[in-house]
């Protein structure tokens, strides 16, 4: 996928019809995917940000309307074309209020849709330049700032709704920068402790030899320096709730402490006697593969179940594509706001570079580069490829393989794989106007690999029945 061009998706259940507007278009120099449903095409969004959606009107299914509303809600730069065979006033004022660029009613000349299209890139390139367009974002849930839409995050926030009244002890586990404190505080104060305190500690950013008064407190002389007593994190969070992050780097010696903690809810200060007794629930995160420590025998396995009791694993960005653009307009929003600038558009190509990336440092790192465009975009109130990092411009759109999230039924493995591998053949064909050679050099194969392919996937058939 070439992330310069203007990217385009048709859908049309009838063949004929959307294998005619993809081949028109693609001539034009777009690049164009064509699909069945307004299902198929949920798929393709949540892969990438299409430049224009032409869609017919009725679909199996969702209407072309209800799609498109979907569509603006999640891309609002996205151009929206409604094709209707019904021909009605109602159809098309329906499509306009829904957000549709233009509507077509069947029949129509071909040729008029290229025109259309350039017609509505034009328009948003002007806005673009002149003035702000205030995006429209859908989020289906939201606690406090965590932002999310996708099947993976819909599932975590039903998982925290479920368990934030209840008292049993959590383990977060997610690579770092997935959002893991932000998940504890949605737990926190979306539950009957909310009114209390919510205590965080890092369990690997204080010395082994300190951690244990942090925790725990000490009582007046219990060592050198301790010259008054203190009150742990233990005891501040009574009543509410009790942070534990990256849980993984804590001591083997302190893990038998809180392992007592846990099953007791109470222990001693460093240095006393007394017995002191807390009302907290645990919250635990790490980054860590605790479940590898175990084997390895480095962390407790008595104290890796005590822990883990309501398991929340948060996925890395990179396996929720789909909810990058909400991420990224609300932290752009959010720093507008914060440096007194103003609110700014992203373009097309942008969102698809952010959504090819593979975040190796996940909502965290896509914080820092959107304040980093932010500034760089400074008074102009579009931000444009160029005000991407290196690392993200120069990214080899053709190495990304889209993300396929497999349903609670599952899938056919080798129906998936073969139909992905026809459509890459099929579009490599297609920009090649079938010359085998160069659709070979395309894919990295040989000709004669190829030519297997094709033979093997029955596109040969085909082929030969189109000419």
């Amino acid at each position: 996928m070439d992330l310069n061009r203007e990217q385009i998706l048709v859908v049309d259940d009838e063949e004929d019809m959307r294998l005619a507007i993809v081949e028109i278009l693609t001539l034009e120099g777009f690049e164009v995917e064509g699909v069945a449903s307004a299902e198929e095409a949920w798929t393709r969004l949540s892969q990438t940000a299409y430049d224009v959606l032409i869609t017919d009107h009725n679909l199996p299914g969702k209407s072309g309307v209800e799609l498109l509303e979907d569509t603006l809600a999640r891309f609002p730069e996205t151009i929206g074309i409604v094709i209707t065979g019904f021909g009605t006033i109602e159809t098309a004022v329906q499509a306009i209020k829904k957000g549709a660029f233009d509507y077509l009613t069947k029949p129509f000349k071909l040729v008029q849709l290229p025109l259309m299209v350039r017609k509505g890139l034009k328009e948003r390139r002007l806005r673009f330049e002149n003035q702000y367009l205030r995006s429209q974002l859908r989020e289906k849930y939201s606690f406090g700032n965590i932002v999310g839409s996708g099947r993976a995050m819909n599932r975590i926030f039903e998982l925290i709704d479920t368990v934030a009244s209840l008292t049993s002890t959590i383990l977060i586990q997610g690579e770092t920068g997935t959002g893991k404190e932000l998940i504890a505080k949605a737990i926190h104060f979306n539950s009957p402790r909310k009114e209390q305190k919510m205590i965080s500690i890092n369990c690997g950013a204080i010395p082994e030899n300190l951690l244990e008064s942090e925790l725990f407190g000490h009582v007046k002389g219990a060592f050198t320096g301790a010259v008054t007593t203190r009150v742990g994190r233990f005891e501040q969070a009574n009543g509410g709730t009790l942070f534990l992050d990256e849980i993984g780097n804590m001591p083997q010696s302190l893990q038998v402490k809180l392992l007592r903690v846990l099953q007791e809810r109470e222990f001693e200060r460093v240095g006393g006697n007394t017995t002191i007794k807390v009302d907290v629930r645990i919250i635990a995160a790490t980054s860590s593969n605790l479940d590898q420590m175990v084997k390895d025998g480095t962390f407790r396995e008595d104290l890796f179940y005590r822990l883990n009791v309501i398991p929340i694993d948060l996925p890395p960005l990179r396996e929720r594509r789909e909810d990058i653009p909400l991420l990224a307009m609300r932290f752009i929003s959010h720093f507008c706001d914060a440096h007194k600038l103003q609110s700014k558009t992203v373009s097309p190509q942008v969102m698809r570079s952010l959504m090819a990336y593979e975040w190796p440092g996940n909502v965290r790192q896509l914080e820092n580069i959107s304040e980093r465009m932010v500034a760089l975009t400074s008074n102009r109130t579009a931000i444009m490829p160029t005000d991407l990092p290196m690392e993200i411009q120069n990214r080899d759109a053709a190495s990304y393989v889209p993300m396929i999230e497999i349903p609670e039924e599952g899938i056919n493995f080798q129906n998936v794989v073969t139909d992905m591998e026809r459509e890459l053949i099929m579009q490599s064909l297609r920009r090649t106007n079938g010359n085998k050679k160069l659709a070979a050099k395309l894919l990295n194969l040989k000709r004669t690999t190829l030519i297997e392919k094709i033979k093997r996937i029955g596109l040969l058939e085909q082929m030969t029945a189109s000419a």
